[in-house]
């Protein structure tokens, strides 16, 4: 593929490495030629790095195998999915999963995309609904404008949400930035 055609999401090979598009910027500089500058993150350390390609170079695109599976649990040796087509169960470390681990609740759907084999990278919806398991009270007086309060949800994420959200309360939040979106 040509550095034009990066987008978010897209998975590429560098140096032997697979790493996914996090963002990327088209520049044309005056009378200069255009470029790409990409940030990706490379799969298996996490570790991002800050990438410019000329825009008519080649990048290999990595070809990603997505299998559809369940979430069943997590314990001390990791996360374990289940593979909805041949029914095995397979662990994955907290190290891959990463902050996705947030997002995870058991028994949910999800797909995983592995690369010869290998699984690679959990991908989640844009947005999830949890449950607020923790949320302090708010105090009369504290509705000045637009206040926000800490709460903690069933899956350990801790989101800003507004004061008048109590615990049991199931709100939507975006998986992309971790914020709050609304309640169900």
């Amino acid at each position: 593929m040509q550095a034009n055609d990066l987008r978010p999401g897209a998975a590429v090979l560098l140096n032997g490495q697979i790493y996914v598009v996090l963002e990327f910027r088209h520049h044309t500089p005056g009378n200069k030629r255009a470029f790409i500058q990409a940030s990706l993150r490379e799969m298996k350390s996490g570790k991002i790095i800050q990438q410019k390609f000329s825009s008519t170079e080649s990048v290999e695109e990595a070809h990603l195998d997505s299998k559809k599976v369940q979430y069943l649990y997590h314990d001390q040796e990791g996360y374990h999915f289940m593979d909805l087509e041949d029914y095995h169960s397979f662990a994955l470390s907290e190290e891959l999963i990463g902050d996705k681990k947030y997002y995870l609740k058991e028994n949910d759907e999800t797909a995983i995309d592995f690369h010869d084999g290998a699984p690679i990278m959990v991908e989640v919806p844009n947005h999830v609904f949890l449950k607020v398991v923790e949320s302090p009270p708010w105090v009369k007086g504290d509705s000045v404008s637009n206040n926000m309060k800490p709460a903690v949800t069933e899956t350990g994420l801790k989101v800003q949400v507004p004061i008048f959200l109590k615990e049991g309360e199931i709100i939507k939040v975006d998986t992309r930035t971790g914020e709050y979106l609304g309640r169900q």
